[in-house]
């Protein structure tokens, strides 16, 4: 019962999903399940199947308590309709949770115009996030990333095609309808991504070539992929049950870019039109700090150089606009990277918020530097993330940043322990 109860949490309906937590609940109040204690760990920024990942938003709440997390926070792209089901499942397992979504937006008119800032795929783009969002907000908030996916289907409409124009020789066609779209949420408000078109022509792949050599031939000498030892390791194992996963993410770090259509003003908004509209609602807009990459911990992105360069204009800059926070992942880089950061945070009072970028089932839910010394701030921000949230729910003007108050690293300070007795005493 509990494996078809876990499976159940996958479901195609959230009567379904939801119907599973609550019989999982029943057989760990039963002692038939033990769960695993809490070890102060928390997680910011997990996608689920409303944007690209294994897990569903009940199932995603379920990963994050057997994994020991004491919260977790959803973060979609250009989605927030999982997000009820997630406060739901969290309510009926005990799990405290935050409500959030990613959206890509347009720095043209900004002086980093030109620069390549946090998205690997595009100029002049960046990625941000509106954490901490209240519940009454959630249908203003759709409203608005409503005409964001609609202009995004559009562009995977086109980059499937592109994808055609290069693949069709190989005998390889994917169908944008029959073969991208089920593998999201869309029908649910949920968003199709690049990851979603990559998964469908890695299905396609493993179907055409098998698993192991012949498709690591494939890559290399058809696509001219170059793939590292660890990439072949991956796919040279036949017995993976997520090999698709992992050729994905050769996919994602070596070929997006030859299908790769630049967004669009409709799909990619003014960042200070989009920070405005979150502050709107009540939530917290996070600059999302990426870092120059050498490595990809999950493969997923080639070597690149971002905001490092230029992180002494970034960070007055992002002041500027009006973000209240700066998030970032202390499993990604390094630390002198991260000790740079920080510094940057208090020196212009930004809240700083962690999370791990969950989308596929090699990555933990568990940050173990959040336990270091330097780093245990960050599970005092994500306390006051979710008394925050418990908050403006009840009342926008109570929120972290209502009063727009420009803050010293001191009074943040002060206002983070003020919002983490919240969270505690709501949780």
């Amino acid at each position: 019962m509990q494996n078809e109860l876990i499976r159940q949490l996958n479901a195609d309906t959230k009567e379904e999903r939801i119907n599973a937590v609550k019989g999982l609940k029943k057989l760990i109040d039963s002692g038939e399940i033990e769960v695993p204690e809490k070890q102060g760990y928390t997680n910011n920024h997990v996608h689920t199947t409303y944007s690209f990942s294994p897990y569903s938003p009940a199932k995603a709440v379920w990963m994050a308590m057997m994994n020991g997390l004491s919260t977790v926070g959803i973060i979609d792209h250009d989605a927030i309709n999982g997000a009820e089901e997630f406060i739901k499942a969290g309510e009926i397992l005990g799990m405290p949770t935050t409500i959030g979504f990613e959206i890509r937006t347009d720095w043209t008119n900004t002086k980093l115009s030109g620069k390549r800032i946090n998205n690997p795929d595009q100029v002049s783009s960046a990625y941000i996030c509106a954490h901490g969002l209240p519940h009454t907000q959630i249908e203003n908030a759709d409203n608005y990333l409503k005409k964001i996916r609609t202009a995004r289907e559009k562009r995977s409409r086109a980059m499937t095609a592109s994808l055609n124009t290069i693949m069709e020789p190989h005998g390889i066609v994917i169908d944008y309808d029959t073969d991208v779209v089920p593998l999201s949420s869309a029908a649910d408000g949920g968003e199709v991504t690049e990851r979603h078109i990559l998964f469908a022509l890695a299905n396609k792949m493993i179907d055409k070539f098998g698993k192991g050599q012949a498709l690591i031939d494939f890559l290399e000498r058809s696509l001219n992929l170059k793939l590292s030892g660890t990439q072949k390791t991956l796919l040279g194992d036949t017995q993976c049950d997520i090999y698709a996963y992992d050729s994905l993410n050769v996919l994602k770090g070596g070929f997006v870019s030859q299908i790769y259509i630049e967004s669009t003003p409709d799909e990619t908004p003014d960042v200070r039109e989009v920070v405005k509209a979150i502050k709107s609602w009540g939530a917290i807009p996070s600059y999302c700090y990426l870092g120059d990459v050498a490595a990809s911990p999950t493969g997923d992105k080639k070597a690149q150089t971002f905001e490092d360069a230029y992180l002494d204009e970034l960070f007055p800059l992002v002041k500027d606009i009006g973000f209240d926070a700066i998030a970032y992942m202390p499993s990604r880089n390094t630390i002198e990277q991260l000790d740079r950061v920080m510094k940057k945070c208090d020196e212009y009072g930004f809240m700083q918020i962690s999370g791990e970028d969950i989308n596929q089932p090699r990555q933990s839910f568990i940050c173990k530097q959040l336990k270091e010394p330097r780093f245990t701030h960050l599970i005092d921000t994500t306390w006051a993330l979710v008394g925050h949230e418990k908050a403006a729910t009840k009342d926008l003007q109570s929120g972290m940043f209502a009063d727009d108050a420009k803050l010293s690293p001191e009074l943040m300070k002060e206002r983070i322990e003020k919002y983490k007795a919240i969270g505690l005493c709501e949780s």
